[in-house]
């Protein structure tokens, strides 16, 4: 898979010249002729999909930081600003925001699949510990823009996130203020989370060239997570693949549009439309969709050292997994049990989103919603340090396909 020969052949004298160079069309070529699993369904698509999504967000935030005004006091009126009198602010302001739901929405579909299809075992170790960083930096931009609107809940939010840091012993003080730019939420804190959500963005994207260099070296998993074994198992990455990208892609861009065109709102808090009031607290502060289910563990226990813990271990323990999961088999198609721990897993981080965005004293089902997150936490925690280890160990896997190209002519088992 890794280090196939390149055939990629200059036709002009300029592209000679540039060849031998700065072969950067031979890459651009090689890219292309990829050899990848013949057996790649559309969960596979989320790769492209995301490169999408990130290019937009570059182009759409740049654009949108020519017009922003980062102090407190014109923060807000700038954004509605840039929605009624700036050229095509209408659509760019409203590309960003979903868009930002749009990418992480992707992301989790991405790394529910690499789960799912054992994608982080041997030798893609380093595929799925670079993602890791992706989502982290992108965890880090997504709540840094939130902010940026100054309305009441991104105020407020700032206020909240920042305030944990406090807990953390020695250095928590020192952080906290760093991190503000004083002693409180003001406009050195707004002028500092523009910064670094501007500079993000273009760290992420350095990131993911080395997640993609990564795996174009140690190959692409697929999903009966059997190696390729002759040229038979692979086929060019073009066009069988662009072509199934850009179909998924078609496909996503109508969901995005949907949201874009109809409801550029409602993936937002309302009280988030309010101008931020340091004198008025909401009556129930809650961060994006996105971080629901971390801001479920945080509140799970009543100590807030141990809260902010938990919630750095529930990202920490994605970066130790292929470590964890002891199976010699990666896809969970052949693992029926560690299948059914997997969807009882997904549903807890459902729960966790759920209860995440509930006050804690909210009764569901007769039970007080911070239990309800209290029994996904302990689950989530569970799958991967308890559940992940002893099923490899235990589970009796069916039978492997003989080769990716048995597998997809029927001729296996």
């Amino acid at each position: 898979m890794s280090g196939h020969p390149s055939t990629y052949e200059p036709k002009y004298a300029a592209s000679k010249w540039l060849d031998k160079r700065l072969p950067i069309i031979r890459m651009g070529a090689d890219f292309m002729t990829y050899p990848s699993p013949r057996n790649l369904n559309y969960w596979w698509t989320f790769g492209g999909i995301l490169s999408l999504c990130l290019v937009a967000q570059i182009i759409t935030g740049i654009i949108l930081a020519m017009h922003y005004v980062p102090h407190v006091d014109m923060a807000f009126d700038s954004v509605q600003r840039i929605k009624r009198d700036v050229p095509f602010g209408w659509l760019i302001q409203p590309m960003h925001a979903v868009g930002a739901s749009m990418f992480f929405l992707a992301v989790y579909t991405h790394m529910f699949r690499g789960l799912y299809y054992g994608s982080y075992k041997a030798p893609r170790e380093m595929v799925w510990i670079f993602g890791c960083v992706i989502y982290l930096l992108m965890m880090a931009t997504g709540f840094l823009g939130y902010t940026l609107p100054w309305g009441q809940m991104s105020f407020w939010g700032a206020t909240v996130i920042t305030g944990f840091f406090g807990a953390i012993p020695i250095v928590g003080e020192s952080l906290q203020q760093w991190l503000l730019g004083g002693f409180a939420v003001d406009n050195p804190t707004l002028n500092r989370f523009f910064a670094l959500h501007y500079l993000l963005p273009f760290v992420i994207a350095a990131v993911v060239g080395l997640h993609v260099w990564a795996m174009h070296h140690a190959g692409q998993n697929n999903p009966i997570g059997v190696e390729p074994k002759s040229k038979e198992d692979t086929l060019s990455f073009h066009p069988y693949y662009t072509v199934k990208d850009g179909f998924a892609v078609v496909v996503f861009l109508l969901i995005f549009a949907f949201f874009v065109f109809y409801q550029p709102d409602a993936l937002g808090h309302a009280d988030n439309y309010i101008k931020a009031d340091p004198m008025a607290t909401p009556p129930h502060i809650v961060p994006e969709w996105y971080f629901l289910p971390f801001y479920a563990i945080l509140r799970a226990v009543p100590d807030k050292l141990m809260g902010i813990l938990l919630m750095v271990g529930a990202i920490a323990v994605l970066f130790i997994l292929p470590w964890l999961d002891t199976s010699k088999v990666r896809s969970m198609r052949f693992r029926p049990v560690t299948r059914l721990w997997f969807i009882l897993f997904v549903i807890a981080c459902f729960i966790l989103g759920w209860h995440g965005a509930l006050s804690p004293d909210q009764p569901v089902m007769g039970v007080k919603s911070v239990w309800w997150s209290r029994a996904a936490t302990l689950y989530y925690f569970a799958f991967f340090l308890v559940i992940l280890p002893v099923m490899g160990l235990i589970e009796k896997p069916k039978e492997l396909p003989e080769s990716i190209t048995k597998s997809v002519l029927g001729e296996a088992s």
